[in-house]
């Protein structure tokens, strides 16, 4: 049965290829989940180092717990909305692809390492998690000798993951949210050359502006780290009754937030808390409602005539959760040494690599793999083009590699000539 739910502008490929046993959405999907930087997700770090403990989340199953709540979302709203129908509905392998594509573009060492990398390519166009998701399913996912490609992504997918749409020149002060300058022919795609409108301004406008399957993967995310991850820094001793109780005295709570905050710690005295948070997923799957909207891509295709609100009374227990996070483990001494750590990590390997293949004069050593040895031998002389060669492969690290690189080239004692791992 054909899902007229989608048209050919959603199905089409940035190089239009025919359909095999598959759809394009399946394709998709497919060639993410067989790909070395989906894999690397599993070493790299969502809250807690990884390799820490064995049991804690990792950016890898964090995505997969994205990607299951994301289907669950669609599969919800296609049996209870009105205006979907078998033959035209959400497609289930497109939300999906997207949740586990969403993460494939953050560097070692979470938000320190997306924050460091920024501040060391700001002079060079940025670094941005979700624009290096872009560039890493439009560009350069596949490796062949000295080419890389990306993995030819649909209009729809492509647009899945793309939660921000300004351009780092287009902010006056840009420090996360944006998009490449050079990725402005993929947005111009991705609207198909419609031109914005003056209402759509770049900058909260524009980002704001969100194809359904997009917002479906956000809201997918937003309650997989704040259940999920909150039940990890429970797990790690963050989280305790006592720390719970001292943050809501400290702050101001609404009578409704209030309600929550006891409710959690009652949870948490009876042991049950990853039954609970487990519970609370559904509730907040079932908060989603499919709504019509009119804009300038709502007549092209139905992922812009459709949106999803979210339960207000949800959005703010969510929040809370956030919140609560933040405050008791993303601003720990214990989280902030260890993100400085893998900050200072990285901003010593930029320096070293830049000092190395940036100088003006002077041979150059071979630092880096082979691959992008061979990228970096065709670059050029422009100093942008190769500092982004050397941030995609920092980026690309996994924590343990970041680590192993920093200690042979900095650490005396580490490593010797024969050591190729």
């Amino acid at each position: 049965m054909t899902n007229t739910f989608y048209n050919d502008f959603d199905r089409e490929e940035l190089d239009p290829r025919p359909e095999d046993y598959r759809s394009v959405f399946q394709r998709g999907r497919d060639r993410l989940i067989h790909n070395a930087a989906f894999r690397r997700l599993q070493a790299k770090t969502q809250v807690f180092l990884s390799g820490e403990y064995d049991f804690y989340r990792t950016r890898l199953t964090h995505s997969i717990e994205v990607a299951q709540i994301a289907g669950s979302i669609a599969r919800y709203l296609n049996s209870a909305s009105p205006q979907l129908r078998d033959d035209f509905k959400i497609d289930y392998s497109l939300v999906e692809s997207s949740a586990l594509a969403h993460d494939i573009g953050h560097p070692p060492f979470g938000h320190s390492g997306e924050t460091t990398l920024h501040r060391l390519m700001k002079p060079f166009g940025g670094f941005e998690g979700n624009a290096q998701t872009l560039r890493l399913i439009t560009e350069i996912i596949f490796t062949s000798g000295h080419n890389r490609r990306g993995m030819n992504p649909t209009r729809a997918f492509m647009d899945g993951v793309l939660k921000y749409k300004t351009l780092f020149s287009q902010w006056d002060d840009p420090v996360n949210h944006f998009l490449y300058d050079d990725q402005a022919a993929f947005l111009d795609f991705v609207f198909g050359g419609a031109t914005i409108p003056a209402d759509l301004a770049p900058g909260k406008p524009l980002n704001s502006f969100r194809s359904l399957e997009c917002q479906i993967m956000d809201w997918a995310d937003d309650t997989a780290y704040s259940l999920n991850d909150l039940v990890d820094s429970a797990n790690a001793g963050f989280v305790t009754m006592d720390r719970v109780s001292l943050w809501a005295a400290d702050h101001d709570l609404s009578p409704e937030d209030a309600a929550v905050v006891e409710k959690l710690i009652q949870t948490m005295a009876g042991g049950g808390l990853e039954r609970a948070m487990n519970r609370k997923i559904g509730s907040f799957v079932e908060a989603c409602r499919l709504v019509e909207r009119e804009n300038f891509m709502s007549d092209r295709t139905n992922r812009y005539r459709f949106g999803v609100e979210i339960d207000p009374v949800i959005v703010r227990e969510q929040k809370l959760y956030a919140r609560l996070a933040v405050d008791l483990v993303f601003k720990s001494p214990q989280v902030c040494q260890l993100e400085h750590k893998g900050g200072f990590m990285l901003d010593r390997l930029f320096g070293a690599l830049k000092a190395n293949y940036l100088a003006d004069d002077g041979p150059r050593l071979p630092f880096l793999s082979r691959d992008f040895e061979q990228e970096m031998s065709t670059a050029g002389s422009d100093q942008g083009v190769r500092a982004r060669i050397i941030c995609d492969y920092l980026a690309g690290m996994t924590d343990g590699f970041a680590t192993r690189i920093y200690k042979r080239m900095f650490d005396p004692d580490f490593g010797s000539i024969v050591d190729l791992v």
